[in-house]
């Protein structure tokens, strides 16, 4: 589950979140949509932990982003939209080496 409540976000003057809160059950698909600067990639990025917010509560399976960044960075997966891949490498290559620094080998990998 992801819990985010009241969050909110300025970057300076300008308010990309503004007391921001919704919940989204286990094995329910949440899209967002909206026009540029909604707040949408803001909120993802709150959410996998890429930014913090400046006044809110947000978990991810019970887990505050927050106090325990990597744990929730443990429980979820995000693909941004300007993808962080290296260019000379393919994408089975970069998920294998994700994975591997991750410690998974083997089957898991």
């Amino acid at each position: 589950m992801i819990e985010v409540h009241d969050v909110t976000k300025r970057f300076g003057t300008t308010v990309a979140l503004d007391k921001v809160s919704f919940a989204v059950e286990k094995g329910k698909i949440l899209g967002f949509l909206g026009p540029n600067g909604a707040g949408k990639s803001t909120t993802m990025k709150i959410i996998t932990t890429f930014l913090a917010p400046d006044t809110g509560r947000v978990t991810v399976a019970g887990v505050d982003v927050l106090e325990q960044p990597l744990a929730v960075r443990r429980k979820i997966g995000y693909l941004p939209e300007n993808v962080p891949l290296y260019h000379d490498m393919s994408v089975d290559e970069y998920l294998q080496f994700v994975g591997r620094a991750r410690g998974l080998d083997g089957a898991r990998l």
